[in-house]
């Protein structure tokens, strides 16, 4: 299953609940995670996804957006959410 039909398959709460069905896995998010969950099942280019969250995290050091950005999906691969390689 392509990386892109995986996200977009996820269920999201306002709360941060998310259901994987093809798992069947549920996991929380805190409220970047969202965020970031969003913009890749909207299609959000990766390397545009700190830009993004910058923009909603003011006053945020560019370093550690990106090093959460990084973390983030380092942890979706992990979960086999994401392609490994592919960041």
């Amino acid at each position: 299953m392509s990386e892109a039909k995986s996200l977009s398959e996820l269920a999201l709460s306002e709360s941060g609940f998310v259901f994987d069905p093809r798992s069947g896995a549920t996991f929380s998010v805190n409220p970047t995670g969202l965020v970031l969950l969003r913009a890749l099942q909207a299609g959000t280019p990766r390397e545009a996804l700190a830009a993004a969250l910058r923009g909603r995290c003011l006053g945020a050091e560019a370093a550690d957006v990106e090093r959460d950005v990084e973390d983030f999906l380092r942890l979706l691969t992990h979960e086999g959410l994401l392609e490994e390689g592919a960041r």
